[in-house]
């Protein structure tokens, strides 16, 4: 909307890429568009790509079925949602399939992220972890004799 507003002013697509530091390029792009429809014309047309094929009653849904965790839907072999269980998940609520990549951008849609599990495993004893910490760890951790200092060389270091 600036390039137009400069363009409406007189100043040179030149100078007007070099005041929004874009390319000069973008901006004879830009001027053809503002040449043929104004303002109008520059505006946003938003999100490129494919529509979502779920409304919004069907992701907040899903939403709601992925909160619950991969057990809630049969996946009780580990915790971890999987772009290929949200895709049989999609499938199997709404009849609706996805690519493991339209998965993946309809997940970041959401806010998810590819990450480790946010919460400690189900099958985490507690109890187990604390009594490693307490007696194995400091065996462990405790020092090694100490080093002296050697060579990589194959051959006899002179005495000094």
């Amino acid at each position: 909307m600036q390039a137009g507003e400069l363009f409406a002013a007189g100043v040179a697509p030149a100078q007007v890429a070099r005041r929004l530091r874009v390319s000069r390029k973008s901006v004879y792009a830009w001027l053809r568009a503002w040449q043929a429809g104004g303002l109008e014309a520059l505006r946003s047309k938003g999100a490129s790509g494919s529509p979502c094929r779920l409304d919004e009653r069907q992701v907040a849904r899903l939403e709601y079925a992925l909160d619950a965790g991969p057990a809630a839907h049969g996946w009780v072999e580990d915790q971890r949602w999987t772009l290929a269980r949200v895709t049989a998940l999609i499938e199997q609520l709404f009849r609706v399939s996805y690519t493991l990549r339209g998965t993946s951008y309809l997940l970041h849609r959401l806010g998810w992220s590819p990450q480790a599990p946010q919460r400690r495993a189900a099958e985490r004893d507690e109890a187990a972890v604390a009594t490693w910490i307490k007696e194995t760890w400091p065996t462990v951790e405790q020092r090694r004799g100490t080093r002296t200092r050697g060579s990589a060389s194959r051959t006899k270091q002179a005495n000094r």
